[in-house]
């Protein structure tokens, strides 16, 4: 295919890209060679055909290159990661099955509990259709705070081919000596200016030391202020930038409204707004105390709500995901750390 018509496709999709030596866009699952067990859980899904960032960044990971990914909630991003690692995870067992207490091989950062297990759970569903089609048995390790570490220790002592973990947990275990990044080759942040902005990039620096042989690095961010450009160029080689959409724009598939109300007026006017909305209702706020206090005042009111945020314990966190996802409550209200 020549490069003009990778233009064009790039150009159809709205895809940015900048480096040198870019792979050529892809437009299907098959045209990628993802095996079959991996076909099959794409199929569960009903996922038929790649969004623009896996058009262009699954093809980029599995070419071993260095990436930086600005996209929006919504993207699709995950699986531009996800996928390739279990590619590269199956390849390495073949060749030679993990010992006890090797790997991970794959280690994916995230700033938030939340995300982290998200992106677990999505690694889980891909690794029982690899199974179910007779690929060699993968494992995966969550390491987060509220979760008791020996639940990832557990994992570690069979052999752990990828782990995904928040920067806090992982520290503490590097520094503990309870994991080792030996073997590890691959390296994904997700949502990197979040992890910038919540003051882990030194924790994150850190962990680069621990490294002990060349790594594939890819980072992925919603927006790309100069922190992140700077933090980027010191933490990956030669990479390859793709955006599709403006950095820090919202998904299009949202339609968003403005209304400008007084300070004194706001929850009054939330609880007007509830009363028009079908639930469920996802409310966000920028501090603590306000998510306390809009949780407080919609219970007075009658509204059925939960509430979520960093000050909570891991177990009401969980419990309030849980409930959200499976409807059983009406209204749910976050801060940022739960804008998933």
């Amino acid at each position: 295919m020549p490069e003009e018509r990778h233009e064009n496709i790039r150009l159809k999709l709205r895809i940015l890209v900048e480096g040198d030596e870019i792979p050529p866009p892809l437009k299907s699952f098959r045209e990628m060679k993802l095996n079959k067990g991996i076909m099959a859980g794409l199929s569960q899904k009903g996922i038929k055909k790649p969004t623009p960032i896996q058009v262009q960044g699954i093809p980029t990971v599995l070419s071993g290159r260095d990436m930086i990914g600005i996209a929006f909630t919504g993207s699709g991003k995950t699986l531009v990661f996800v996928l390739p690692l279990l590619m590269f995870c199956l390849e390495q067992e073949i060749k030679l099955p993990f010992k006890p207490n090797e790997g991970p091989y794959g280690l994916i950062i995230c700033p938030s509990r939340e995300l982290a297990k998200q992106t677990f759970d999505i690694i889980n569903h891909y690794m029982t259709y690899l199974e179910r089609a007779n690929y060699p048995r993968l494992r995966s390790c969550l390491a987060i705070g509220g979760i008791p570490v020996f639940e990832s220790l557990d994992v570690i002592k069979r052999g752990v081919h990828i782990m995904v973990a928040t920067p806090g947990r992982l520290m503490d275990m590097l520094d503990k000596k309870m994991i080792n990044l030996e073997v590890c080759r691959y390296l994904c942040m997700d949502e990197a200016d979040r992890m910038i902005d919540m003051g882990f990039e030194e924790d994150v620096r850190t962990i680069f030391s621990f490294f002990q042989g060349q790594r594939q690095t890819l980072l992925f961010s919603a927006t790309m202020p100069k922190k992140i450009q700077n933090f980027a160029r010191s933490a990956l080689v030669k990479p390859i930038t793709i955006n599709v959409g403006r950095a820090g724009a919202a998904s299009m598939n949202v339609i968003q409204e403005v209304e400008y109300v007084k300070q004194e007026a706001k929850v009054v006017y939330l609880l007007e707004c509830l009363k028009k909305t079908t639930p469920p209702v996802l409310i966000f706020a920028e501090k603590k105390q306000d998510v306390d206090a809009i949780h407080e005042y919609l219970l007075l009111k009658g509204v059925e709500a939960v509430a979520i945020h960093g000050g909570k314990d891991q177990e009401e966190r969980s419990k309030s995901v849980d409930a959200f996802r499976k409807d059983q409550e009406e209204r749910s209200k976050s801060v940022d750390a739960f804008r998933k």
